[in-house]
């Protein structure tokens, strides 16, 4: 009909909208739960939110592969940094396969690691970001963010 306006149907149509928030929730819910083991310093707790094969992009570093080298990440960051997240936001696509996460994170560098300046119990509070893709309800590639120099900056003060 001639000069009739045509409104386009919502996406996803109705019947499908609680499915597509059920994913969004899920992966929402599993990015924050990763989140809460790593602040309580739980390394099995956040092996339990990856993939067996899950790909660890590491800020200015290279990429790890599974859970041993995770395991072995954080015993290293354990020994070195404590580290606390706050202000986490989580964001999720609508087909719940791809999150990410914005955090400032508080920590303390604890023993002096390879090639960065020399630690002296030196606090800092840098915001950083996480992204991450997942499959059948679990991480299979987490990327972290921060600005380096501003660490270096912060800890050589």
């Amino acid at each position: 009909m001639q000069g009739s306006l045509t409104y386009a149907r919502p996406f996803p149509p109705e019947p499908l909208a609680p499915i597509v928030r059920s994913m969004t929730d899920d992966t929402r819910a599993l990015i924050t739960r990763y989140y809460a083991a790593f602040n309580a310093g739980d390394t099995e707790g956040m092996l339990a939110c990856l993939a067996p094969d899950v790909a660890h992009h590491v800020n200015e570093g290279a990429i790890r592969t599974g859970h041993d080298a995770f395991r072995a990440f954080c015993a290293h960051m354990d020994r070195c940094y404590r580290e606390n997240l706050t202000d986490i936001v989580v964001m999720a696509s609508a087909d719940g396969t791809r999150a990410a996460a914005e955090f400032t994170v508080n920590g303390t560098y604890l023993e002096t690691d390879a090639g960065l300046p020399e630690a002296r119990g030196q606090t800092y509070v840098l915001p950083a970001g996480g992204f991450f893709t997942l499959d059948n309800g679990l991480i299979t590639r987490l990327t972290t963010y921060y600005n380096l120099a501003d660490w270096v900056r912060q800890v050589s003060a």
